[in-house]
Parts: C-alpha cells; structure tokens; sequence
C-alpha cells in the first residue's frame, strides 16, 4: 500500500538546508575581515595566473647598468622599476609577480593532496572503526594543528635554504634569500617578497577563519 507523506514534511529537509546554506554565506559575505581576505586572495590569484601579462618586465632580464634602482618612492627610483630592481639588475616586481606561481601551486597541491587523504581516512575510519577510528581521528586532530598555509611557508623556508625550483624561476623564498646578503644597501630585496608572504598568510588565515565561523552550526 503507498503511503503519502505531508507535503510539508517533503519540503522541510531541503528548505531548512537552503535557509542554513544561505544564512552561512550572509555571515561570511557580510564579516569585513573574510572580504578582506578575500579580494587579496583573488588579487594574487588573479596576478598569478596573469603573470606573463601583468609582469612588466621579464623576470629574469639583467642590467648592471641599472642594478640597485630603489623603489619608485625613494630617492633615485624609477617609475620603470616601481619596486625597484636588485643585485643584477632584474625588477623586483616582475619577479614578485611570477614568484606568485610557484607558491601557490604549492600551497594549493598540499590542500587538494591533504583532501584526497582525508576523505580516503574519514571512510576507512567509519567502516573499521574501533582502534583504527581513534588512531585516524588522533592524526586528524594533530594535522588540523597546522593549517594549510603552512605549505607556501615550507615553500618559502625551502627555497632560502636553496632547496627549491633554482635559479632558473623566481619564488618569493628564493628572493629572500639571494637578497638577504644585500639588505644593508637594498632593504627591498628581501623585505618586499617578505611581505608578499605575509599578506598572502593572512589573507588565507582570514577566509578560512571567517568560513570556518560562517559554517559553525552552532552559530546563531
């Protein structure tokens, strides 16, 4: 025999969770911090992808003729080199721009690599369950100690301990490194990629806090 539901009891599911979901993105969108955040991630995103575009120059062009050129706000700037250019001569802001790749390919293969294996760990947790349940749910808890912003910073750590993509292709560590020795006589060269990372973290940090609140059902 069929059995006829209410059709207000058909409707309630789905309807709660729309009113949920768009409640969660009204928090989210309507917090200054996460939109904050959120533009500066699209910015460098956007600049990332566009880097053979938006680059002024190429990155690995040298001049000794014009090595050392400040940035555009100090004294003997160029408006050509607007960052300035470093011990060679190449422009800091091109490289900054293509830098930008490598460091978020990084980041971003850790967060996909990290989402593979934990989806793999959730299932095989709720079949076994048991020991096996405690143990995953153990290492899970210990990985969520340390954020997946940690990947650009492991980026950045490898590269100035010169460990990373060479010399061949920029990276925000590997520019504070090779500008590290030249820093009483050009502060930007390792000061302005620092401060890249740093953005980029706190960008990061931002739109996954305020997400993480946004979502948080115990959230009024």
């Amino acid at each position: 025999m069929a059995v006829t539901l209410p059709r207000d009891a058909v409707a309630y599911e789905p309807s709660a969770a729309a009113t949920s979901g768009s409640r969660a993105w009204r928090r989210f969108a309507l917090n200054p911090a996460a939109l904050a955040g959120m533009l500066i991630l699209l910015v460098v995103v956007g600049v990332a992808l566009a880097a053979p575009w938006v680059a002024p120059h190429d990155p690995a062009k040298q001049s000794l003729l014009r090595r050392f050129t400040p940035p555009v706000w100090q004294t003997g700037g160029n408006a050509a080199y607007p960052l300035g250019t470093d011990q060679v001569g190449r422009d800091v802001l091109s490289r900054i721009v293509h830098g930008a790749r490598i460091s978020l390919l990084v980041g971003v293969s850790a967060v996909f690599v990290s989402l593979i294996v934990g989806v793999t760990a959730g299932l095989v947790s709720g079949f076994v369950g048991g020991k096996v349940d405690t143990a995953i749910g153990t290492v899970v808890d210990v990985n969520l100690s340390f954020p997946q912003i940690l990947a650009i910073l492991a980026e950045a750590a490898l590269s100035f301990l010169g460990v990373g993509s060479g010399r061949a292709y920029p990276t925000w560590g590997q520019m504070i490194s090779l500008g590290r020795d030249f820093v009483t006589v050009a502060w930007w060269l390792p000061t302005l990629p620092g401060f890249a990372i740093l953005l980029t973290v706190l960008a990061i940090n931002l739109v996954g806090d305020r997400l993480r609140d946004a979502l948080d059902p115990r959230a009024t």
